[in-house]
């Protein structure tokens, strides 16, 4: 009870969203105070609003009458000027109605007629453009505002009136035009040195399904499914998970840990439990983890030397935590529960975990591909989350794959510095021919 009572954001995997509106006396993070002051740090390059050299409108303010003699005075007399300038959005107007009209002429030699074709894409009647279309998907599925909010806000500001299904129907097309695109950013991160890989739970019309999701620093591909277990077939290279047992199961992959994980868990080892061993362990990672990024900003492999060093110091701290753990009275265990193998505590159960899986949780120190933490997947999964907190679940199947679909394709855009906007107005093949995979 005491150490669930202990339990935070910064010592476990619990949300800071848990710990309520009340005051938090320290950081709930892992990072440690530095010397730097708030704010930009020496040679950054700001981002604040500056003139630009060529204005869309200039307007030229001149004195009526001179401050000395009173004179009148206009631009004719001036002899030079300060500018200012403001940066300002046009005031929306109402949508533009383009009317395509297809006209038929008569043959002056046979007197036959023949009807002029509308331009592609215009298939009805009367239908909202593609830049609608995008503008649409993208306030849906990038900013999350719902379906409602949405109709509102592009009726009061564009004078369009959109439907909810309207809107739910535009971003189902979008899903159905992008199919093939996701899938062929699946398959680049199959083939990906490294990849990572997390997996979160949602709600389909009452019942539990799963988001997986597999990324890169420059892909994402999302993909649901009813069962947690259900693996993604063809998975090859370097996996980063957060020790999930079933990813061990994946033949022909080598496998990188999430270290982030073990320092919160080895926080709350020596915060709450005071367990001497989870103190000296979490500055060895922590140690670890900045030796290693000074390598790679080096462009170089750590010192063999060195590595031996760190392995062998790793080995020592697991050695003083089983001596530890040795001189600890057993744990009581129910008379019912008393079958099986010898109940261990929450520091050994680690201990074991680390002694046995050594190789995979020092990947990063001799792998400089492979990073400290599994935050890319963490970060690529975040918006799942976001989407659950605005809109809760999803009603049907076609629903949770739309979002899928669409968020694979939109992430990979933003990581590939592309324009979202122009990405949802761009067909699929040009999308395909401009990805960069490393």
């Amino acid at each position: 009870m005491e150490r669930r009572l202990g339990l935070d954001s910064s010592n476990s995997g619990k949300p800071p969203s848990s710990a309520g509106y009340k005051k938090k006396p320290r950081p709930l993070n892992l990072r440690e105070k530095t010397d730097k002051k708030a704010g930009g740090q020496a040679g950054h390059e700001g981002k604040n609003l500056r003139q630009v050299a060529n204005p869309d409108k200039v307007v030229d303010y001149c004195p009526c009458v001179c401050a000395s003699c009173g004179a009148a005075l206009d631009l004719d007399h001036a002899t030079g000027h300060r500018k200012r300038q403001t940066f300002e959005l046009p005031k929306p107007h109402p949508v533009e109605v383009t009317e395509p009209r297809a006209s038929r002429c008569q043959c002056p030699c046979c007197g036959a007629e023949t009807e002029a074709a509308f331009p592609a894409g215009v298939t009805a009647p009367a239908q909202y453009g593609p830049h609608i279309a995008a503008l649409v998907v993208y306030l849906q599925h990038w900013h999350f505002i719902p379906e409602d909010r949405l109709a509102e806000l592009m009726g009061e500001v564009f004078g369009v009136e959109l439907s909810a299904a309207t809107i739910a129907t535009r971003a189902q097309r979008k899903a159905e035009e992008w199919t093939g695109l996701a899938a062929h950013m699946g398959a680049q991160v199959k083939q990906a040195a490294v990849k990572h890989l997390d997996e979160t739970g949602y709600r389909l019309a009452g019942l539990l399904h799963w988001l997986h999701v597999a990324s890169t620093w420059l892909l994402t591909f999302y993909r649901t499914s009813r069962k947690r277990g259900a693996m993604w077939e063809g998975v090859e290279g370097m996996v980063v998970h957060d020790f999930w047992r079933p990813y061990f199961t994946r033949a022909g992959v080598a496998h990188a840990l999430c270290n982030a994980h073990h320092l919160r868990e080895l926080k709350a080892l020596s915060d709450i439990e005071q367990e001497p061993w989870a103190g000296a362990m979490y500055r060895f990672l922590r140690h670890a983890c900045h030796a290693a990024n000074l390598a790679r900003q080096r462009h170089e492999r750590l010192n063999p030397a060195f590595l031996v060093w760190l392995q062998a110091r790793y080995d020592r701290i697991l050695v003083h935590g089983v001596a530890f753990h040795e001189g600890q009275p057993p744990l009581e265990t129910l008379a019912h529960k008393r079958r099986g193998r010898t109940r261990r505590r929450t520091g050994h159960n680690l201990l074991v975990r680390l002694h046995g899986h050594k190789d995979e949780g020092l990947r990063f120190l001799t792998n400089p591909a492979v990073p400290f933490t599994n935050n890319q997947a963490e970060r690529d999964m975040r918006m799942m989350k976001l989407k659950q907190k605005i809109s809760g679940c999803f009603r049907a199947q076609t629903g949770a794959q739309t979002f899928a679909i669409l968020r694979t394709v939109l992430s990979t855009a933003r990581k590939q510095g592309w324009n979202i906007l122009d990405t949802l107005s761009q067909p699929s093949a040009v999308l395909v021919r401009n990805l960069r995979t490393t």
